[in-house]
């Protein structure tokens, strides 16, 4: 097992500095894994958040915006390479610190941690080519004007990020805001907020000018809520809850501010029966059981041929029983605690419930024997459910599956679509013209064939209804920070000759 590194003392990050926050207060953290406390993070309020903005409001027009906000995207493009570097010599640091605050495996911090640097280069990519798209011509009937497009920043941004994928999802933000020439306040989540107060000292490092990127820690209501309706926040982006988001786009509308939002998500597995076993049963298994399920898109409905399910359900749960739970820094642990007291219980309640309502538990449900302390669940199996059960229609956010069998592709397509969200959803099946008709009939924002949870920073992910709206990563997460701008030019010597002239009266 790795030796945990030490947790770095940080304050606030304002202004390209430390401060500590306005009223002293510091959060405990704890490693989920053990119970036990590790350190401390500020806890910043309406305050601190006032700084934050005026910062940031001050980097993006400093000097007319030459520096930043008005610079040509290569200059931009140089200082995230710079960071993506950094994040990859500290690669291995960054991932145990990310550990011991979330509880996720090291092996998938180790691989969020890639995936941060590739974001980071990607935008430095987009960034550059921002450049060329400038001053895009558009094509007028009339020969005596000419038109063009600017794509300029939005401003001041918001940035409010969860604990499931720490700096990652911050970064699905931080990057590509960055990218557009906009200023940033990132609010991380107050349950796993170590390794973005690490991204201020990598800004520091790479001397990105002072007040481009400020990180605020601390509870949504002292932190969060002030940021989202502080009147020179130009947008806010939110990754998180519905209902924090539903509270996120009130407080904007009363500026009519423009807001993004990635909620969360009831995803649907269909498998038919034309398929391989085993390998479905793997991604049916990495579709909720990876970073012990707390993923927006898990594919956390299960939908099985009637001729298959029984099988199919001898082979999940024997699959099941195969998973390392361990402590998250062991070896080969691929399913690590859940990131809090609170999740635990939130988690472990769900469950009784279904249990109450008439659901088979078919396994799991429990802490592991082995394992006394901790946030631990078992991969869970959940049988007998009606669409009426509450594990059918609400988000549990962790390693807790629920099973359905089906006869007709028309009745697979009925139930998938069956929920208020709608960001992902996927089928397996060796027919693939029947995987294009479903894909296109699943009610979501991003569908997978043949395979669950894939991400690649190239294509943008996002949801429908209750799922949120806006799209990130590739081009589309950088357009979430850009507005439009048309320039149109009279370019005739004539007179315009809409009024008749004084002259010739």
């Amino acid at each position: 097992m790795a030796a945990p590194p030490t947790i770095p003392r940080r304050g606030l990050f304002i202004g390209g500095g430390w401060r500590e926050p306005a009223l002293g207060r510091r959060l405990p953290v704890v490693n989920p894994a053990t119970e036990a406390t590790i350190g401390d993070i500020p806890a910043a309020t309406a305050e601190d958040v006032e700084i934050a903005v005026a910062a940031a409001r001050d980097a993006f027009s400093r000097d007319g915006g030459r520096h930043w906000s008005r610079a040509p995207g290569a200059v931009r493009a140089k200082f995230l390479r710079a960071i993506a570097a950094k994040i990859n010599d500290r690669k291995s640091d960054l991932a145990l610190l990310e550990t011991l605050d979330s509880g996720k495996p090291l092996d998938e911090t180790n691989a969020d941690m890639e995936d941060v640097a590739a974001c980071f280069e990607y935008y430095a990519d987009l960034a550059e080519a921002l450049d060329e798209k400038q001053r895009s011509p558009i094509s007028l009937p009339m020969e005596n004007f000419k038109s063009h497009i600017l794509k300029e920043p939005i401003g001041v941004v918001g940035l409010i990020t969860p604990w499931n994928y720490p700096l990652l999802m911050a970064t699905w933000k931080v990057a590509p805001s960055l990218a557009a020439g906009c200023t940033a306040v990132l609010k991380p989540s107050e349950l796993a907020s170590l390794t973005c107060l690490e991204l201020g000292a990598i800004c520091i490092e790479v001397g990105l000018p002072p007040g481009v990127l400020n990180i605020i820690t601390g509870l949504g209501t002292e932190a969060g809520a002030p940021l989202s309706s502080h009147p020179h926040v130009d947008k806010v982006a939110f990754t998180g809850s519905t209902e924090t988001g539903k509270r996120i786009m009130t407080a904007a509308a009363q500026m009519v501010k423009p807001v993004s939002l990635e909620l969360g998500g009831k995803s649907p597995l269909i498998v038919f029966d034309d398929v391989d076993i085993d390998k479905a049963v793997e991604w049916a298994m990495f579709g909720i059981f990876a970073n012990a399920g707390q993923v927006c898109s898990a594919t956390s409905r299960l939908l099985l041929h009637e001729k298959i399910a029984k099988q199919f359900l001898d082979r999940l749960v024997a699959w099941a029983k195969n998973i390392k739970i361990s402590n998250p820094l062991e070896e080969g642990c691929r399913l690590g605690s859940v990131v809090s007291e609170g999740q635990y219980e939130k988690i472990k309640k769900f469950i009784s419930t279904a249990r109450s309502e008439g659901a088979t538990i078919l396994y799991g449900g429990a802490r592991p024997q082995h394992l006394r302390r901790g946030f631990f669940i078992e991969p869970t199996i959940i049988t007998d459910v009606t669409t009426s059960m509450q594990i059918w229609r609400e988000e549990v956010f962790g390693p807790v599956i629920c099973v359905k069998e089906f006869r007709t592709e028309s009745e697979a397509v009925e139930l998938a679509n069956d929920t208020h969200y709608g960001l992902a959803g996927a089928v397996i099946s060796n027919d693939q013209e029947r995987c294009e008709r479903i894909s296109k009939a699943l009610h979501s924002g991003i569908v997978w064939i043949n395979c669950s949870q894939p991400t690649f920073v190239q294509a943008p992910w996002g949801g429908n209804k209750r799922s949120g709206f806006g799209r990130e990563l590739g081009e589309w997460g950088l357009s979430n920070y850009l507005t439009v701008k048309q320039v149109t030019k009279y370019c005739s010597d004539e007179p315009w000759g809409w009024y008749q002239s004084p002259s010739k009266l």
